[in-house]
C-alpha cells in the first residue's frame, strides 16, 4: 500500500476536526489542523503497528469535505 486516505470533516457540534480512514477502521480527531495531522500520523502508526495485515502506508492523504448551507 502506498497511501491511505482520510476523509476530514469539521465537527459542527464540538468544534475541531474529525478524520476517518477510507477502507480501514481508523478514526481520530483534533482541535486544530496541526493537531489533527499529528493525531492521524499517530493513529496510522498504531493501527499498522498492532499486527494488522498489510504494510505501513508511505503517504497519508487528507481529503477535506466541507458542507455549505445557503439560505434561499
Amino acid at each position: 500500500m502506498t497511501e491511505i486516505i482520510f476523509e476530514v470533516r469539521e465537527d459542527e457540534s464540538d468544534g475541531g476536526y474529525v478524520a476517518t480512514a477510507l477502507g480501514h477502521a481508523i478514526a481520530t480527531q483534533g482541535e486544530t489542523i496541526e493537531e489533527l495531522r499529528d493525531m492521524v500520523r499517530d493513529a496510522v502508526q498504531c493501527h499498522f503497528g498492532d499486527g494488522v495485515p498489510g504494510e505501513m502506508p508511505k503517504l497519508i492523504r487528507l481529503h477535506f469535505v466541507r458542507d455549505e448551507v445557503l439560505a434561499v
